[in-house]
């Protein structure tokens, strides 16, 4: 086969922060050339839209395969009629995304990146939103960038209704591919920062999520039913809009991720109540067990 590489593709800048807009692809006959042209792509503007596919449920499956393994989500159901690494979500039976996040942190490695297709949506409203955690970090002060490289997070589950599902992330990660800082936390998952007491991460966590929720750093993007969006889930957040009526049909498949490694190394340690846990110490306990997992 030859790649559709060698062809005119045309790619639309969508805003100064990040995403673009691709055509001339059909990624239905997409290749290995094709599919490397398209990382590169996705690397360069963290987002990318590619309108008028209307892939079938095994086109979708067999053009994530190309970027890795997939996988299942760990807490979210699964449609019977479908593949078991095809999450289809339904607005009309819940589950509207409204929260800046990026997928999965409660994992030890969470989601590589994403391949959504637009099965149905409204004629307004139900619009997605990305913002770049690339940009987020670098308009932090000087001294907000050293004091987040310093730190970690804990991040869990419990917007599935899985508190006990826990994993500690860098504030600051190293993007695998592109070596730059990545700001890495979300007001979804993201529930404290492990070197300090539960009121400074209150605090501290506040503030960075709605920073990186400045326009200036989004994208917001119009939905046509067809449309194939990936994204990299290492340098990026997203937030459904739900202010729509009537159906919004998606189907995302999931690439696996890898370890988030700090963009470097950490210096300091957990923060630790002295005494016994207590009504007081609620905010802590989750760390606690955490750092100190009952055996099993």
């Amino acid at each position: 086969m030859t790649s559709q590489a060698s062809y005119p593709w045309s790619t639309k800048r969508l805003s100064a922060a990040l995403g673009a807009e691709v055509t001339g692809i059909q990624l239905n006959a997409a290749d290995a050339g094709d599919i490397q042209q398209v990382q590169a792509l996705l690397l360069e503007h963290q987002v990318l839209f590619f309108p008028g596919q209307n892939l079938s449920v095994d086109e979708h499956v067999t053009l994530g395969r190309h970027f890795g393994k997939l996988e299942n989500h760990p807490n979210l159901g699964k449609d019977e009629q479908t593949p078991a690494c095809i999450f289809r979500l339904t607005a009309s039976k819940g589950g509207i995304a409204d929260e800046w996040h990026t997928d999965i942190t409660f994992q030890t490695q969470p989601a590589k990146m994403s391949v959504l297709n637009m099965l149905q949506c409204p004629p307004v409203g139900g619009d997605t939103m990305w913002t770049n955690l690339y940009l987020a970090y670098e308009a932090l002060s000087e001294p907000m960038q050293t004091l987040c490289r310093s730190l970690s997070a804990l991040h869990d589950a419990h917007p599935h209704n899985h508190p006990e599902q826990t994993a500690i992330h860098p504030v600051v990660r190293v993007h695998p591919e592109t070596g730059l800082p990545v700001l890495y936390v979300n007001e979804h998952f993201t529930r404290r920062i492990v070197e300090m007491s539960a009121t400074e991460s209150d605090m501290l966590l506040n503030y960075l999520t709605r920073f990186v929720a400045s326009p200036r750093f989004t994208l917001r993007y119009q939905w046509q039913p067809g449309t194939i969006c990936m994204w990299d889930n290492r340098c990026t957040q997203h937030f459904v809009l739900n202010d729509f009526e009537g159906e919004r049909v998606i189907e995302r498949v999931t690439i696996m991720g890898d370890v988030v490694e700090p963009f470097e190394p950490p210096t300091l340690t957990p923060f630790a109540r002295d005494g016994a846990l207590s009504a007081t110490s609620r905010h802590d306990r989750q760390l606690y067990f955490h750092l100190h997992p009952t055996p099993t």
